[in-house]
């Protein structure tokens, strides 16, 4: 896109007015931070005004500048899980290797419409954000983003193997949470 500097700034300027809610909603979504998810679309505007003579204009605005998020959230999770403490086990297993407790290994009675419930989701939602950093962006890349196995382990830098041993454990945390935050409240 040929222009002079200030139209290009008077566009992202314009951009940033119009843009800047549904962005920050989305980076909200993907990270569950507000400082994190309010950096993420600061760099997206920064990274628009330095590649701005990329935008051709076949797409509208808002779906370039989500594609930009996109890729700075991969970043985001890339950093943060390559740069993150160790997971411990302790939850689950005793020091002999044993599991802790037997509960969690009993089924659930079937339940109906869970996710249509608001207080379910929002115990669900709870249960997740207390997932270890590390299982948390696997899991929300897994599930929520719905990203295929290959394109989770690209983008966090984990082995197939690592990542199925991440949301199998994920998945007991989250079970162990919503039998007590959820289901033991509800009888």
């Amino acid at each position: 896109m040929n222009c002079s500097m200030n139209e290009k700034i008077e566009t992202i300027n314009r951009w940033i007015d119009q843009y800047s809610v549904p962005l920050l909603k989305r980076a909200m979504y993907l990270v569950s931070d507000k400082e994190d998810a309010e950096d993420l679309v600061q760099d997206v505007f920064i990274n628009a005004f330095e590649s701005y003579t990329n935008f051709k204009g076949n797409s509208s605005p808002l779906t370039w500048l989500m594609r930009i998020l996109k890729n700075k959230v991969a970043d985001f999770y890339r950093k943060k899980y390559r740069h993150n403490d160790q997971i411990s086990l302790d939850y689950f297993f005793d020091e002999s290797g044993s599991w802790k407790s037997d509960d969690i290994l009993y089924e659930w009675n079937e339940e109906q419409n869970l996710l249509d419930d608001k207080e379910f989701h929002i115990a669900l939602e709870e249960c997740l954000e207390g997932l270890p950093l590390k299982w948390k962006i696997p899991v929300k890349l897994y599930y929520l983003e719905e990203k295929k196995a290959a394109i989770v382990c690209q983008e966090t830098g984990i082995t197939t193997t690592n990542l199925w041993k991440i949301l199998q454990r994920s998945r007991l945390q989250l079970r162990a949470c919503l039998e007590n935050n959820w289901f033991n409240t509800q009888n």
